[in-house]
Protein backbone atom coordinates (compact mmCIF):
# COMPACT_ATOMS: atom_id res chain seq x y z
CA UNK A 1 0.00 0.00 0.00
CA UNK A 2 1.64 3.95 -0.98
CA UNK A 3 0.85 6.74 1.00
CA UNK A 4 -0.19 10.26 0.19
CA UNK A 5 1.14 13.51 2.21
CA UNK A 6 -2.85 14.57 1.62
CA UNK A 7 -2.84 18.52 0.49
CA UNK A 8 -0.79 20.72 1.54
CA UNK A 9 -0.57 19.04 5.10
CA UNK A 10 2.12 16.50 7.09
CA UNK A 11 -0.96 13.82 6.91
CA UNK A 12 0.06 10.98 5.36
CA UNK A 13 -2.28 8.46 4.22
CA UNK A 14 -3.16 5.52 2.11
CA UNK A 15 -3.93 5.22 -1.31
CA UNK A 16 -7.26 3.11 -0.50
CA UNK A 17 -9.19 4.46 1.94
CA UNK A 18 -11.92 2.12 3.78
CA UNK A 19 -15.52 3.39 3.95
CA UNK A 20 -18.19 2.66 6.52
CA UNK A 21 -21.30 3.12 4.98
CA UNK A 22 -22.35 -0.78 5.12
CA UNK A 23 -21.41 -0.35 9.17
CA UNK A 24 -24.85 -0.66 11.26
CA UNK A 25 -26.82 -0.10 7.76
CA UNK A 26 -29.93 1.34 9.66
CA UNK A 27 -31.93 4.36 9.72
CA UNK A 28 -32.56 4.40 6.45
CA UNK A 29 -29.19 2.76 5.08
CA UNK A 30 -30.36 -0.77 5.64
CA UNK A 31 -29.89 -0.75 1.68
CA UNK A 32 -26.07 -0.19 2.03
CA UNK A 33 -25.78 -3.02 4.47
CA UNK A 34 -26.51 -4.04 8.09
CA UNK A 35 -23.23 -4.99 9.06
CA UNK A 36 -22.74 -6.42 12.66
CA UNK A 37 -20.22 -5.45 15.09
CA UNK A 38 -17.89 -8.36 14.78
CA UNK A 39 -17.76 -7.95 11.18
CA UNK A 40 -16.92 -4.28 11.46
CA UNK A 41 -14.17 -5.06 13.99
CA UNK A 42 -13.10 -7.94 11.00
CA UNK A 43 -12.78 -5.27 8.23
CA UNK A 44 -11.02 -2.54 10.38
CA UNK A 45 -8.32 -5.12 11.64
CA UNK A 46 -8.47 -6.56 8.21
CA UNK A 47 -7.75 -3.53 6.59
CA UNK A 48 -5.16 -2.59 8.96
CA UNK A 49 -2.84 -5.20 8.55
CA UNK A 50 -3.16 -4.74 4.56
CA UNK A 51 -1.53 -0.77 4.87
CA UNK A 52 -4.73 0.48 5.30
CA UNK A 53 -4.34 3.57 7.81
CA UNK A 54 -7.64 5.71 6.68
CA UNK A 55 -11.18 5.44 7.66
CA UNK A 56 -14.18 7.45 6.28
CA UNK A 57 -17.40 7.61 7.91
CA UNK A 58 -19.99 10.30 8.43
CA UNK A 59 -22.75 11.47 10.77
CA UNK A 60 -25.09 11.17 8.43
CA UNK A 61 -24.41 7.28 7.91
CA UNK A 62 -27.18 5.32 9.58
CA UNK A 63 -27.62 8.75 11.69
CA UNK A 64 -24.79 8.31 13.71
CA UNK A 65 -24.91 4.60 13.64
CA UNK A 66 -21.70 4.42 11.41
CA UNK A 67 -19.50 5.88 13.62
CA UNK A 68 -20.37 4.15 16.51
CA UNK A 69 -19.82 1.00 15.19
CA UNK A 70 -16.19 2.40 14.23
CA UNK A 71 -15.97 4.15 17.05
CA UNK A 72 -16.24 0.38 18.93
CA UNK A 73 -13.86 -0.97 16.07
CA UNK A 74 -11.23 1.31 17.08
CA UNK A 75 -10.95 1.10 20.41
CA UNK A 76 -7.55 0.35 21.21
CA UNK A 77 -6.04 1.08 18.03
CA UNK A 78 -6.79 4.31 17.50
CA UNK A 79 -3.38 5.77 17.11
CA UNK A 80 -2.68 4.34 14.00
CA UNK A 81 -5.65 5.25 12.54
CA UNK A 82 -6.73 8.62 10.21
CA UNK A 83 -10.31 9.37 10.44
CA UNK A 84 -12.61 11.24 8.60
CA UNK A 85 -16.00 12.63 9.21
CA UNK A 86 -18.41 14.57 7.59
CA UNK A 87 -21.20 17.07 8.27
CA UNK A 88 -24.21 19.23 7.19
CA UNK A 89 -26.94 16.37 6.02
CA UNK A 90 -29.96 16.84 8.79
CA UNK A 91 -29.90 13.68 10.66
CA UNK A 92 -32.88 15.04 12.82
CA UNK A 93 -36.25 17.15 12.77
CA UNK A 94 -34.21 20.34 14.65
CA UNK A 95 -34.54 22.94 12.17
CA UNK A 96 -30.88 24.68 12.67
CA UNK A 97 -29.47 21.02 12.16
CA UNK A 98 -28.24 21.05 8.94
CA UNK A 99 -25.70 22.40 6.72
CA UNK A 100 -22.91 24.64 7.06
CA UNK A 101 -23.40 26.80 10.19
CA UNK A 102 -21.60 27.26 13.61
CA UNK A 103 -24.43 25.67 15.33
CA UNK A 104 -24.72 23.05 13.62
CA UNK A 105 -20.65 22.02 13.31
CA UNK A 106 -20.27 22.73 16.53
CA UNK A 107 -23.16 20.55 17.81
CA UNK A 108 -22.25 17.77 15.21
CA UNK A 109 -18.41 17.42 16.48
CA UNK A 110 -19.35 16.97 19.60
CA UNK A 111 -21.50 14.02 18.86
CA UNK A 112 -19.49 12.97 16.17
CA UNK A 113 -16.61 12.76 18.73
CA UNK A 114 -18.75 10.88 21.27
CA UNK A 115 -20.42 8.50 18.89
CA UNK A 116 -16.38 7.64 17.67
CA UNK A 117 -15.02 7.73 21.56
CA UNK A 118 -12.46 9.73 20.11
CA UNK A 119 -10.37 13.35 21.41
CA UNK A 120 -10.47 14.56 17.71
CA UNK A 121 -11.27 13.67 14.09
CA UNK A 122 -8.29 13.90 11.71
CA UNK A 123 -10.06 15.18 8.55
CA UNK A 124 -13.92 16.97 9.09
CA UNK A 125 -15.66 17.30 5.85
CA UNK A 126 -18.16 19.72 4.76
CA UNK A 127 -20.55 17.26 3.49
CA UNK A 128 -22.17 19.59 0.58
CA UNK A 129 -21.82 23.06 -0.71
CA UNK A 130 -24.11 25.17 1.45
CA UNK A 131 -25.14 28.43 -0.37
CA UNK A 132 -27.35 29.66 2.49
CA UNK A 133 -24.21 30.24 4.95
CA UNK A 134 -21.53 32.73 4.46
CA UNK A 135 -18.39 31.22 3.47
CA UNK A 136 -16.81 33.22 5.70
CA UNK A 137 -18.69 31.59 8.88
CA UNK A 138 -17.43 27.85 7.70
CA UNK A 139 -14.26 28.52 7.46
CA UNK A 140 -14.28 30.94 10.78
CA UNK A 141 -15.85 27.36 13.01
CA UNK A 142 -13.65 25.27 11.07
CA UNK A 143 -10.47 27.05 12.24
CA UNK A 144 -12.05 27.30 15.62
CA UNK A 145 -12.58 23.38 15.82
CA UNK A 146 -8.68 22.92 14.93
CA UNK A 147 -7.65 25.71 17.26
CA UNK A 148 -9.55 23.69 20.14
CA UNK A 149 -7.89 20.47 18.79
CA UNK A 150 -11.54 18.28 18.44
CA UNK A 151 -9.97 18.47 14.65
CA UNK A 152 -6.67 18.39 13.08
CA UNK A 153 -7.47 19.33 9.18
CA UNK A 154 -11.13 19.84 7.38
CA UNK A 155 -11.96 19.24 4.27
CA UNK A 156 -15.04 20.07 1.95
CA UNK A 157 -17.02 17.43 -0.75
CA UNK A 158 -19.42 17.53 -3.32
CA UNK A 159 -18.55 21.22 -3.79
CA UNK A 160 -18.86 22.81 -7.51
CA UNK A 161 -15.32 24.42 -8.94
CA UNK A 162 -16.00 27.73 -8.27
CA UNK A 163 -17.65 26.87 -4.64
CA UNK A 164 -14.40 25.14 -3.88
CA UNK A 165 -12.19 27.84 -5.41
CA UNK A 166 -13.94 30.53 -3.36
CA UNK A 167 -13.85 28.61 0.14
CA UNK A 168 -10.20 27.92 -0.30
CA UNK A 169 -9.05 31.29 -1.92
CA UNK A 170 -10.79 33.30 1.35
CA UNK A 171 -9.57 31.28 3.98
CA UNK A 172 -5.54 31.91 2.58
CA UNK A 173 -6.41 35.58 1.93
CA UNK A 174 -8.16 35.67 5.79
CA UNK A 175 -4.52 34.03 6.87
CA UNK A 176 -7.27 30.97 7.91
CA UNK A 177 -6.21 27.32 7.74
CA UNK A 178 -7.69 26.23 3.91
CA UNK A 179 -9.31 22.58 3.77
CA UNK A 180 -6.80 20.39 2.36
CA UNK A 181 -9.10 17.78 0.91
CA UNK A 182 -12.14 17.68 -1.58
CA UNK A 183 -13.75 14.04 -1.90
CA UNK A 184 -15.90 14.01 -4.72
CA UNK A 185 -17.74 11.67 -7.10
CA UNK A 186 -15.30 10.08 -9.76
CA UNK A 187 -15.80 6.90 -11.72
CA UNK A 188 -14.94 5.60 -15.03
CA UNK A 189 -18.85 5.92 -16.34
CA UNK A 190 -19.01 9.62 -14.80
CA UNK A 191 -16.22 11.47 -15.32
CA UNK A 192 -17.00 15.01 -14.99
CA UNK A 193 -14.85 15.75 -11.94
CA UNK A 194 -12.31 16.07 -14.88
CA UNK A 195 -13.54 19.20 -16.34
CA UNK A 196 -12.96 21.19 -13.00
CA UNK A 197 -12.54 19.75 -9.91
CA UNK A 198 -9.98 17.24 -10.32
CA UNK A 199 -7.50 19.64 -11.80
CA UNK A 200 -8.52 22.90 -9.22
CA UNK A 201 -7.85 20.82 -6.08
CA UNK A 202 -4.28 19.64 -7.26
CA UNK A 203 -3.85 23.48 -8.61
CA UNK A 204 -5.35 24.55 -4.81
CA UNK A 205 -3.06 22.02 -3.16
CA UNK A 206 -5.60 20.40 -1.91
CA UNK A 207 -5.90 16.24 -1.68
CA UNK A 208 -8.51 14.82 -4.07
CA UNK A 209 -10.72 11.87 -2.40
CA UNK A 210 -12.74 9.65 -4.05
CA UNK A 211 -16.27 8.20 -2.67
CA UNK A 212 -18.43 5.33 -4.23
CA UNK A 213 -15.78 4.61 -6.84
CA UNK A 214 -18.11 1.84 -7.21
CA UNK A 215 -21.04 3.97 -8.37
CA UNK A 216 -23.10 2.71 -5.35
CA UNK A 217 -22.67 -0.85 -6.85
CA UNK A 218 -23.46 0.35 -10.30
CA UNK A 219 -20.34 -1.06 -11.73
CA UNK A 220 -19.54 -4.64 -10.26
CA UNK A 221 -20.29 -6.21 -13.53
CA UNK A 222 -23.55 -7.75 -11.56
CA UNK A 223 -26.12 -5.40 -13.61
CA UNK A 224 -25.76 -6.14 -17.37
CA UNK A 225 -27.90 -5.23 -20.72
CA UNK A 226 -29.44 -8.51 -19.83
CA UNK A 227 -29.18 -8.87 -16.14
CA UNK A 228 -30.59 -6.40 -13.62
CA UNK A 229 -29.58 -5.38 -9.58
CA UNK A 230 -29.47 -8.45 -7.39
CA UNK A 231 -32.51 -8.14 -4.89
CA UNK A 232 -30.89 -7.47 -1.28
CA UNK A 233 -28.31 -4.88 -3.20
CA UNK A 234 -28.24 -0.87 -3.28
CA UNK A 235 -29.45 -0.51 -6.63
CA UNK A 236 -31.95 -3.66 -6.41
CA UNK A 237 -33.42 -1.87 -3.64
CA UNK A 238 -34.05 1.18 -5.24
CA UNK A 239 -31.01 3.22 -4.15
CA UNK A 240 -31.31 6.95 -5.97
CA UNK A 241 -27.37 6.77 -6.27
CA UNK A 242 -26.06 7.72 -8.94
CA UNK A 243 -27.57 9.59 -12.04
CA UNK A 244 -27.05 8.16 -15.69
CA UNK A 245 -26.71 10.29 -17.76
CA UNK A 246 -26.12 7.74 -21.26
CA UNK A 247 -27.70 3.91 -20.38
CA UNK A 248 -26.54 2.71 -23.34
CA UNK A 249 -22.95 4.23 -22.90
CA UNK A 250 -23.18 2.60 -19.15
CA UNK A 251 -23.64 -1.29 -20.81
CA UNK A 252 -21.15 -0.71 -23.33
CA UNK A 253 -18.36 0.45 -20.60
CA UNK A 254 -19.80 -2.95 -18.56
CA UNK A 255 -19.09 -4.97 -21.20
CA UNK A 256 -15.45 -3.01 -21.97
CA UNK A 257 -14.49 -3.49 -18.21
CA UNK A 258 -15.46 -7.33 -18.17
CA UNK A 259 -13.25 -7.74 -20.90
CA UNK A 260 -10.27 -5.70 -19.66
CA UNK A 261 -10.91 -8.09 -16.14
CA UNK A 262 -10.90 -11.49 -18.35
CA UNK A 263 -7.28 -10.66 -19.43
CA UNK A 264 -6.16 -10.10 -15.66
CA UNK A 265 -7.70 -12.54 -14.12
CA UNK A 266 -9.44 -10.04 -11.99
CA UNK A 267 -13.57 -9.30 -11.61
CA UNK A 268 -14.73 -5.34 -12.76
CA UNK A 269 -14.57 -3.88 -9.36
CA UNK A 270 -11.44 -4.51 -9.45
CA UNK A 271 -10.62 -3.25 -12.92
CA UNK A 272 -12.44 -0.07 -12.11
CA UNK A 273 -10.38 0.57 -8.94
CA UNK A 274 -7.50 -0.11 -10.70
CA UNK A 275 -8.27 2.45 -13.14
CA UNK A 276 -9.31 4.89 -10.68
CA UNK A 277 -6.27 4.40 -8.58
CA UNK A 278 -3.74 4.90 -11.40
CA UNK A 279 -6.08 8.53 -12.75
CA UNK A 280 -3.97 11.44 -12.50
CA UNK A 281 -4.65 13.83 -10.10
CA UNK A 282 -6.20 10.75 -7.84
CA UNK A 283 -4.89 11.10 -4.25
CA UNK A 284 -7.47 8.72 -2.44
CA UNK A 285 -10.05 6.25 -3.47
CA UNK A 286 -13.04 5.62 -0.32
CA UNK A 287 -13.27 1.48 -0.76
CA UNK A 288 -16.67 -0.46 0.99
CA UNK A 289 -17.53 -3.51 1.19
CA UNK A 290 -20.81 -5.39 2.41
CA UNK A 291 -18.68 -8.55 3.58
CA UNK A 292 -15.32 -10.09 4.26
CA UNK A 293 -15.14 -11.37 0.61
CA UNK A 294 -16.36 -8.25 -1.23
CA UNK A 295 -13.48 -6.38 1.30
CA UNK A 296 -10.79 -9.39 0.32
CA UNK A 297 -11.50 -8.97 -3.53
CA UNK A 298 -11.62 -4.74 -3.16
CA UNK A 299 -8.44 -4.46 -1.24
CA UNK A 300 -6.70 -6.85 -3.79
CA UNK A 301 -7.12 -4.83 -6.59
CA UNK A 302 -4.42 -2.83 -5.76
CA UNK A 303 -2.36 -5.52 -7.38
CA UNK A 304 -4.18 -5.13 -10.33
CA UNK A 305 -1.51 -2.82 -13.42
CA UNK A 306 -3.62 -1.92 -16.18
CA UNK A 307 -1.67 -1.87 -19.47
CA UNK A 308 -2.06 0.92 -21.59
CA UNK A 309 -4.17 -0.68 -24.20
CA UNK A 310 -6.60 -1.53 -20.91
CA UNK A 311 -6.41 2.61 -20.00
CA UNK A 312 -7.05 3.59 -24.06
CA UNK A 313 -10.08 0.78 -23.65
CA UNK A 314 -11.58 2.56 -21.03
CA UNK A 315 -11.09 6.39 -21.89
CA UNK A 316 -11.61 6.42 -25.50
CA UNK A 317 -15.32 4.41 -24.68
CA UNK A 318 -15.87 7.22 -21.65
CA UNK A 319 -14.44 10.18 -23.54
CA UNK A 320 -16.22 13.72 -21.68
CA UNK A 321 -17.34 15.93 -24.60
CA UNK A 322 -14.89 19.37 -24.19
CA UNK A 323 -17.44 22.09 -22.95
CA UNK A 324 -16.64 25.56 -23.17
CA UNK A 325 -14.30 26.94 -22.94
CA UNK A 326 -12.58 23.72 -22.80
CA UNK A 327 -13.03 23.35 -26.54
CA UNK A 328 -12.01 26.82 -27.23
CA UNK A 329 -8.83 26.24 -24.97
CA UNK A 330 -7.67 22.99 -26.49
CA UNK A 331 -7.78 24.42 -29.92
CA UNK A 332 -6.26 27.71 -29.41
CA UNK A 333 -3.81 27.92 -26.00
CA UNK A 334 -3.58 24.50 -25.16
CA UNK A 335 0.14 24.43 -24.47
CA UNK A 336 -1.17 27.36 -21.88
CA UNK A 337 -2.89 25.18 -19.41
CA UNK A 338 -1.33 23.75 -15.79
CA UNK A 339 -0.21 20.41 -15.57
CA UNK A 340 -2.82 19.34 -13.86
CA UNK A 341 -5.48 19.49 -16.97
CA UNK A 342 -3.15 18.76 -19.40
CA UNK A 343 -3.32 15.62 -18.43
CA UNK A 344 -7.24 15.60 -19.87
CA UNK A 345 -6.49 18.03 -22.86
CA UNK A 346 -5.17 14.98 -25.08
CA UNK A 347 -8.38 13.08 -24.92
CA UNK A 348 -10.35 16.28 -25.81
CA UNK A 349 -8.25 16.87 -28.76
CA UNK A 350 -8.64 13.13 -29.83
CA UNK A 351 -12.31 13.31 -29.74
CA UNK A 352 -12.66 16.83 -31.49
CA UNK A 353 -10.21 15.40 -33.86
CA UNK A 354 -12.64 12.51 -34.30
CA UNK A 355 -15.39 14.58 -34.80
CA UNK A 356 -13.75 17.45 -37.62
CA UNK A 357 -16.73 19.00 -39.44
CA UNK A 358 -16.49 18.33 -43.40
CA UNK A 359 -18.90 21.26 -44.20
Amino acid sequence: MDYNLFGHSGLRVSKYALGTIPFSGTNGFEKAADMNQETANYMVDYALEQGINHFDTANLYAKGGSEIVLGKAIKDKRHKLVISSKTGFQINDQPNDIGATRSQIEASIDASLKRLGTDFIDLYYVHFWDGQVPVSETIQVMNDLIRKGKIRYWGVSNYSGWALAKTHTMAVENKLIPPISQQIYYTPEAREAEYELLPAGKELGMANSIWSPLGSGLLTGKITRNKKAEPGTRQGEGWQEPYIKDLDLFYDLVDALQDVASKHNATVPQVVLAWLRDRPNVDSVVIAARNKEQLHENIASYKVKLTDDDFRQINDLTALEPLYPLWHRVMNTSDRASNAEKVYFEDYHKLMESKKRNL
